[in-house]
């Protein structure tokens, strides 16, 4: 666990990301992509070799149509339409087909800050039934009070989708925990702790620049919200 010189106060909510936070997503993602691509193929839509596997998982954390400009930036809007609907089938399939992973600790970490009275949220850039999808998948949909998408809410920011979770729960007290860029800035313009997730392993350090804690472990949650001051 990385500290920088600041104090935590214990929060009410703690409000994460979900790839490259709690879901282990290239479990799901790498054979689900090659799909993708394949189906494109068949479909005339695309032709070449799918691209490199590294490429779309440094895309993780941004937003489907970013991801697409990226990937395959020499198609039109048609195509990307297409990949994200073929994503959203596939992934869906694999949640119940693959053996897919979140991260070690995260399910018991979760339901121990559950029990502790903090409020749990989840802020994504994906698509909504994915988001619901994977949470179901494994078990942890229940111990969540919202499970808040750019995909359900039509963000173009997660700045903005972690505003609108906090506006609508009344929530001015929280952590924001990710490990893009986008989670950082989408805590830090809020007010909020930004506690920056180091081992996913999909950016480089500077994603996690200006985060107020690193941690390399999930369950590092819980000894940090322990040391946490007291909100008087």
């Amino acid at each position: 666990m990385e500290r920088q010189a600041v104090k935590l106060s214990k929060p009410e909510a703690m409000i994460f990301d979900m790839d490259g936070t709690l879901f282990k997503t290239e479990t799901l993602l790498i054979p689900v992509f090659h799909k993708v691509f394949d189906q494109l193929r068949k479909e005339g839509l695309y032709t070449g070799d799918t691209p490199p596997e590294e490429l779309i998982l440094s895309c993780l954390g941004m937003l489907l149509p970013d991801i697409w400009r990226r990937v395959i930036p020499n198609h039109d809007e048609q195509v990307h339409r297409r990949a994200d609907d073929l994503l959203l089938e596939f992934e869906l399939e694999g949640l119940q087909q693959l053996a897919t992973e979140l991260y070690p600790q995260v399910a018991e970490t979760l339901r121990e800050l559950s029990a502790r009275g903090v409020r749990l949220f989840v802020a994504s850039n994906g698509l909504e039934h994915y988001v619901k999808g994977v949470a179901k998948a494994h078990g942890i949909a229940s111990l969540f009070e919202g499970l808040y998408s750019a995909g359900e809410y039509q963000t173009a920011t997660k700045v903005d989708l972690v505003k609108l979770l906090l506006d609508q729960h009344g929530i001015t007290r929280a952590w924001m925990v990710g490990d893009r860029s986008s989670d950082v800035e989408a805590g830090k313009r809020n007010g909020l702790v930004a506690i920056g997730c180091a081992y996913a392993g999909f950016g480089d350090d500077r994603e996690l620049a200006g985060s107020d804690v690193r941690i390399h472990s999930f369950d590092e949650l819980i000894s940090l919200y322990e040391q946490a001051e007291e909100v008087k």
